[in-house]
């Protein structure tokens, strides 16, 4: 009974990290812009596959193929946050729904062109295989290493909104946006920055949890409503919010496939459904004005 609480505990955690670095991007833009923007697994796809084909085609180094990837996808996203969300800001929210789903697709099809059907990841460096012995057991040194790191993201994330002059100014801009415009801030120019940040983590996300979350054309639809799950259970705007709803939830989908995979993800389900008739702002939520 130990080793199967500890193989939920530690396998949830990995799987918690990888929602968490994907999530707490679309939970802080949502927050910020306004807008439901289902496409947000399409950018984690698209980092996911840059550093599959520098890493494992090109034999570029791992650390740097995903520092490459960040970039890359935060530029692609500059471009689409100014030509095509920008427009649906003030739309309704069937017309953003429509417009993400339609990229969702669109990323499907140019993924499957590029690389294909089958489920794919991003080869470990030689330095984080094999197992780390602790005494008593031992662990997969890189899932270690993706949870580290993940706390570090988080620790990061954290400072930066709630002690930095950007994170106040994101902050105001999540409370209250007329008022923050009222105040000076540039509202225009944080949801760009903002936009890419989130952008750029959700790659990371998608390349670290490759190995986790296997690549496949499909992933932004097939994930979309962990995502989703992460972003309501924690809050718009929030960056604890997810941390902990990414941890429920990777803890009780863990559980679930060990324990009684029968049931698949039902009494997840039914967890989040009573925590959301509590908490409809989700853990965190901040209140919108």
């Amino acid at each position: 009974m130990t080793d199967t609480v500890i193989s939920i505990l530690f396998s949830g955690a990995a799987f918690a990290t990888v929602l968490y670095l994907i999530s707490v991007g679309l939970s802080i833009t949502m927050g910020l812009l306004g807008i439901a923007n289902l496409a947000h697994g399409a950018f984690a796809m698209a980092g996911g596959y840059i550093a599959f084909a520098l890493v494992n085609r090109l034999g570029v180094n791992f650390f740097a193929a995903l520092l490459v990837a960040a970039v890359a996808v935060a530029a692609i996203s500059v471009v689409l946050e100014r030509l095509i969300y920008r427009p649906v800001y003030d739309a309704g929210e069937l017309e953003q729904v429509l417009l993400s789903m339609g990229l969702i697709f669109a990323s499907i099809a140019i993924a499957h062109f590029a690389f294909g059907p089958l489920p794919l990841a991003v080869n470990v460096p030689a330095s984080l295989q094999g197992q780390v012995d602790i005494g008593w057991r031992s662990f997969p040194a890189y899932r270690l290493f993706l949870i580290a790191f993940g706390l570090c993201v988080f620790v990061t994330l954290w400072f930066a909104i709630e002690r930095t002059a950007l994170g106040a100014r994101i902050r105001a801009a999540v409370d209250n946006r007329a008022m923050a415009e009222g105040v000076g801030i540039n509202t225009r120019v944080l949801f760009t920055v903002v936009f890419a940040l989130g952008s750029a983590l959700a790659a990371v996300g998608g390349a670290l949890g490759s190995e986790v979350v296997a690549l496949t054309p499909f992933y932004p639809l097939e994930y979309l409503v962990y995502f989703l799950i992460v972003v309501s259970i924690g809050g718009l705007g929030s960056v604890s919010g997810p941390a902990l709803a990414a941890l429920l939830l990777g803890f009780g989908d863990s559980a679930c496939k060990i324990l009684i995979p029968e049931f698949g993800a039902f009494f997840i389900y039914v967890a989040i459904f009573l925590v959301l008739l509590v908490r409809p702002n989700g853990l965190f939520g901040r209140a919108q004005s």
